[in-house]
């Protein structure tokens, strides 16, 4: 087995820090891919958090109520992964958007 640190998702709208509203799981649950697994609040709205993991809950790493940044690790899984994983070194940047086309210039008359 191995041990995932699953840190909180920046989730849009360029917040940087989330409460803690209610988790969803338990130490010893066992947690399925896409499960809702928290309720943060941000300062524009509540959002539920799905894992993008499969295995067991062995620590709930921030209490309800406590406000953290994105990037903090808050959740720990048992997978059956190779080896161990701290999601937030190893997860990719978000994608920059690119930007729009520049208008195209008026054809020469």
């Amino acid at each position: 087995m191995s041990e995932i640190r699953f840190p909180l998702p920046d989730v849009g709208e360029g917040l940087t820090e989330a409460e803690i509203v209610q988790w969803r799981v338990a130490p010893g649950d066992r947690i399925a891919l896409d499960q809702v697994f928290v309720e943060i609040e941000t300062a524009k709205s509540l959002v539920e958090l799905p894992s993008a993991f499969e295995g067991v809950v062995s620590e709930l790493l921030v209490d309800e109520g406590n406000t953290v940044n994105v990037g903090t690790p808050i959740l720990v899984i048992q997978t059956d992964a190779a080896q161990s994983t701290d999601v937030s070194a190893s997860a990719p940047a978000a994608a920059a958007v690119p930007a729009a086309p520049a208008p195209a210039a008026p054809a020469a008359p």
